[in-house]
């Protein structure tokens, strides 16, 4: 099973590489990881402390990072390696400051994984939610490494509790620890067999709770929405964008929309501007003048959506009439009445909220337009939505603390 496995992660690399040849993240991918052994060997101080975080993207990125911070604060005598393995996540944050070395990680074969572990030789790995590459964990393990796994979420469907998972159940088992999101997970790696579990929440909340009460301010939007309501369509794709063009059409006098498109790509912006029925604003060609005027306000650029839903009355969150919906807890910390589309049932927030009355899904256009209007319009139903979200991210913060304590107490051995 382990040559079957890592004959897979042949192929892959192989069909990515060929991939590049047309692809500009595939192109990413390949080029992001040339020399990459040199490039760890010539950067990577021997003989330092290290503590290794890996996510796969960005979205585990934002989930590890409170972990990062509230660790390297606690303990300035380490250096902390990042690695990640997609270009959505790399490309974005290999400045981030918080890290001492930001990579992309190698492709798990047996002899990259041994090198890799050889050159950094961390005191101790943690690899948040999805992440687990076999050829790692074993070279983690066999140089007596503790490994835990954060945010880590599962479900019946996935091949670790299929009759022929047994291998990947034993690669499991060579995880330290689990710190899981629901229960649910919890009780199904007991019953594989896999003990070493604790139920502590996702650390996203403690994340997007932080960015509330550290939010950068913005005038010019502050200034957009003065004395008016405003709803924020943030990480949207075409389809969640018709949706919301079907109420424009026929929008309730004082509601200002602001769309902050999942990509700023030239392409994509002109392509949702091109469909909108009224002269919009670019928010990179806003100022103090024209933004009075403007009544659709595009975001076209990256890295200041999660402070944006400061501004807003309802958020709309995107990706739920793709493959499911994006970060609805940006907006909720906020105190964002959240609204999106029908699939989101692999979300526990988003489930949740629906239960508690803080999040309203959507399968039309006809059911936006009910949902924003009596949101809009019903100042209670609306208030009360909006107590549910942000009371809802408070009552589940704190797992970053428990994890940090869990490094200190069991991987340092600090009382």
């Amino acid at each position: 099973m382990s040559l079957l496995y890592t004959f897979s992660i042949h192929i892959y690399n192989f069909i990515i590489r060929v991939s590049s040849l047309f692809n500009a993240k595939a192109k990413l991918w390949v080029n992001g990881r040339q020399n990459i052994f040199e490039r760890l060997q010539s950067e990577i101080t021997p003989n330092k402390n290290i503590a290794w975080f890996h996510c796969a993207s960005l979205g585990e990125f934002e989930q590890g990072r409170p972990v990062i911070e509230a660790f390297a604060k606690e303990h300035p005598e380490f250096k902390i390696l990042l690695t990640f393995f997609s270009p959505s996540g790399y490309e974005i944050r290999k400045n981030y400051d918080g890290a001492d070395w930001v990579f992309y990680l190698p492709i798990d074969t047996p002899q990259n994984a041994r090198r890799f572990i050889q050159i950094v030789n961390p005191t101790f790995a943690v690899f948040v939610k999805y992440e687990y590459w076999f050829n790692y964990i074993k070279a983690l393990k066999r140089s007596a490494i503790p490994l835990i796994v954060i945010s880590a979420i599962f479900r019946p469907g996935q091949r670790f509790f299929s009759w022929y998972g047994g291998w990947q159940r034993k690669m499991l088992g060579k995880v330290m620890r689990f710190f899981v999101q629901n229960k649910s997970s919890q009780q199904l790696l007991n019953k594989a067999g896999i003990r070493q579990v604790t139920l502590n929440g996702d650390t996203r909340f403690d994340r997007v709770y932080q960015i509330a009460q550290q939010s950068r301010s913005f005038p010019l939007i502050e200034k957009f929405g003065e004395g008016q309501q405003i709803l924020l369509a943030g990480s949207t794709w075409p389809q969640d964008e018709d949706v919301i063009v079907s109420y424009i059409k026929k929008q309730t006098p004082g509601i200002k929309l602001i769309f902050a498109p999942h990509e700023v790509h030239p392409q994509r912006i002109e392509s949702l501007i091109e469909k909108l029925p009224e002269k919009c604003l670019r928010f990179s060609e806003a100022d103090n003048n024209n933004i009075l005027s403007a009544k659709i306000l595009v975001i076209d650029s990256i890295g200041i959506l999660s402070h944006l839903y400061q501004y807003a009355s309802v958020a709309y969150i995107g990706g739920g009439f793709g493959v499911g919906i994006h970060n609805i807890l940006e907006a909720a910390t906020f105190g964002n009445p959240v609204i999106f589309g029908p699939n989101y049932e692999k979300f526990q927030e988003a489930n949740d909220l629906i239960v508690l009355g803080g999040a309203f899904a959507i399968a039309n256009g006809k059911e936006f337009c009910e949902i924003i209007e009596k949101l809009t319009s019903n100042a209670e139903f609306k208030q009360n939505a909006s107590q549910i979200s942000k009371q809802y991210i408070e009552d589940k913060i704190g797992a970053t603390d428990q994890i940090v304590k869990f490094i200190d107490r069991e991987l340092l051995s600090v009382e």
